[in-house]
């Protein structure tokens, strides 16, 4: 099995609650990125298995969100968003900051694997622009202490 019983479980049960088993294919696929840590070729595989797609459907799904993944990221993936409004704001010199602290460039993981960072188009948190999210949560309003700050909170972590 890909994922745990569990999962495979709580997949199986949560689908009766959506109108079509397609519907429930982005939660699962991030419930399972969550449990596997990316969306492997055989998660692909038992994902489109499961609701009734073919994987190349699957595939399109995660190519168009950002925060899903077929490569292994660092335990915290740290997206900086690079849309309009965190532009007008600064954040050509967050993203500048960021990789410089971390060591690393788009889409690029540190070499003891605790972070990855990757430039994104929108995160929806423009009104409190620049912004950035590690895994799911935000930080707002951003600068370069700030960054800083939040970076070494998961650092400790």
């Amino acid at each position: 099995m890909v994922v745990s019983e569990q999962l495979d479980i709580f997949f199986s049960e949560k689908m009766k609650e959506y109108p079509t088993q397609r519907s429930f294919l982005v939660p699962m696929l991030l419930y399972t990125q969550d449990e596997l840590g990316f969306l492997s070729d055989e998660a692909i595989a038992y994902l489109a298995q499961k609701v009734g797609v073919s994987e190349l459907e699957v595939r399109n799904v995660i190519s168009y969100y950002s925060m899903l993944t077929t490569k292994p990221r660092g335990r915290y993936n740290v997206q900086v968003c690079r849309n309009i409004c965190c532009m007008l704001r600064g954040a050509d010199e967050i993203i500048a900051h960021t990789k410089k602290r971390l060591g690393i460039g788009h889409k690029g993981t540190t070499p003891d694997g605790r972070f990855s960072f990757e430039e994104v188009e929108c995160i929806g948190a423009c009104s409190w622009a620049p912004a950035m999210q590690v895994n799911y949560e935000f930080h707002e309003n951003l600068t370069a202490e700030k960054v800083d700050a939040v970076l070494e909170q998961y650092a400790k972590q």
